[in-house]
């Protein structure tokens, strides 16, 4: 038994309320179970309503599987607490009482729940733990309505959830926008595998300094490849040589350290995804747009971002994708599932929260744009296509990865709008 499911139980009332009495024999009518609390914190029920021996009571409820939780959970020592009206128990196993002594009444649910009821939720949620999902058997009986209702929402959350980073972001560069983009899309030119590596070299200096350094490409590249440790390789190519001296100067005149970058990795790595080409398009990209936020603001469309983000690297890197060996001549832009990848991650978050900061709301735009683009391609996207439920574009894949995350490995099922369908199906 979780508690988890005995919130469940009171909130949709999923016992048998006409006839309810305390611990102490003592009558209750339930006029409201109260607003669910959410968070970690206070009792789980708000505002609920009921009426004990005649008596009227509004107040709080506090849900435990014993009553001797309260105890455990020190709740006689927080003040939250001094306005609970009911105590809803699984086990009654030890009276609770208030700060004057007065005895907090207690509700035992399970003299009220119909036995049958446990086991189909056990059946259901909790009994095989192997899978990989606890749903997976009964997944195809959820109907496609529900289905896409919750992905929309599990989308919003998952923006929700992306905004804390960027609200971090915020308060460490004292609101500055530009410097919010620049990171997180450094993080993001860096993938899955060098991810860590480009959000280091992005915060191992102010972002001013690239402003500053934003018309002159080879100040720009000799800056982000001298952060990343990339540089005085004893080559004596003209154009690494140039890269070194120009990062010295930078050096001295901004007292550059990397000392905090991570190194970069290129072993396993599909060539257009080395660093070295990665980091020379970021610098182009900067070169081309000195004020990159306010066009990630004001533009809307897929095409606007592809013209924006219409990068490639410089003339060195068209030969080659290290500095060491010479290869086939080959133009290498940002190619459109990049750019996809850079809006999912990085652009729309962004525009999200700017426009939240502004006391204004774009998901109407946001779930237009991401509605064009195509599903991510991942194992989870895969397994749930697999289970029968439709990701058809990148609002889809999205709520996949948060549902699975979020809710599936978490056991929050009773948190899951598929896991309240399939309950009140049972």
């Amino acid at each position: 038994m979780k508690e988890d499911f005995l919130h469940y139980l009171w909130k949709h009332k999923k016992f048998d309320f006409s006839n309810l009495r305390t611990t102490k024999n003592e009558k209750i009518v339930l006029q409201r179970t109260g607003d669910h609390n959410q968070s970690n914190s206070g009792p789980d029920f708000f505002n609920a309503q009921l009426t004990i021996d005649n008596q009227i009571w509004a107040g709080t409820v506090e849900i435990h599987k014993k009553s001797s939780d309260w105890y455990v959970h020190h709740h006689e020592k927080d003040s939250a607490y001094d306005n609970v009206i009911l105590h809803v128990v699984w086990e009654d196993d030890i009276e609770i009482f208030r700060n004057d002594n007065s005895i907090i009444p207690s509700l035992q649910l399970a003299d009220y729940v119909d036995t049958t009821l446990l086991v189909q939720y056990e059946n259901v949620f909790q009994k095989d733990t192997e899978k990989w999902i606890p749903c997976e058997e009964s997944l195809s009986e959820v109907s496609k309505f529900i289905v896409s209702n919750w992905q929309e929402r599990l989308y919003l959350e998952r923006l929700e959830q992306k905004s804390v980073l960027i609200q971090k972001l915020l308060k460490d560069s004292s609101n500055d926008w530009e410097t919010v983009l620049f990171k997180l899309l450094s993080k993001n030119f860096g993938l899955k595998v060098n991810g860590d590596a480009f959000f280091s070299l992005a915060n191992s200096f102010d972002f001013s300094i690239v402003r500053k350094c934003s018309s002159d490409l080879d100040m720009l590249e000799a800056l982000f490849f001298g952060q990343a440790n990339l540089l005085g390789n004893d080559l004596n190519d003209p154009y690494d040589q140039k890269l070194e001296k120009t990062y010295h100067f930078l050096q001295h005149k901004f007292q550059l350290t990397n000392q905090g970058v991570l190194p970069f990795q290129f072993f396993r790595l599909r060539p257009p995804n080395f660093p070295t080409i990665r980091l020379s398009q970021l610098a182009n990209l900067y070169h081309k747009n000195n004020k990159l936020f306010s066009e990630v603001i004001k533009r809307n469309t897929l095409d606007e971002f592809y013209d924006l983000f219409s990068v490639e690297t410089s003339d060195f890197w068209k030969t080659h994708y290290t500095f060491a060996k010479i290869s086939v001549p080959k133009k290498k832009i940002l190619t459109k599932a990049f750019v996809h990848l850079l809006l999912i991650n990085t652009v729309i978050p962004l525009k999200f929260l700017y426009s939240k900061s502004i006391g204004k709301s774009n998901e109407e735009e946001i779930f237009k744009i991401m509605s064009q683009l195509p599903a991510e391609k991942n194992a989870i996207i895969d397994r749930f296509s697999n289970l029968g439920i439709s990701v058809e574009d990148a609002i889809h894949s999205q709520s996949m990865i948060q549902l699975k995350s979020g809710y599936c490995e978490q056991k929050k099922c009773l948190k899951c709008a598929i896991g309240n369908y399939l309950l009140n199906k049972l």
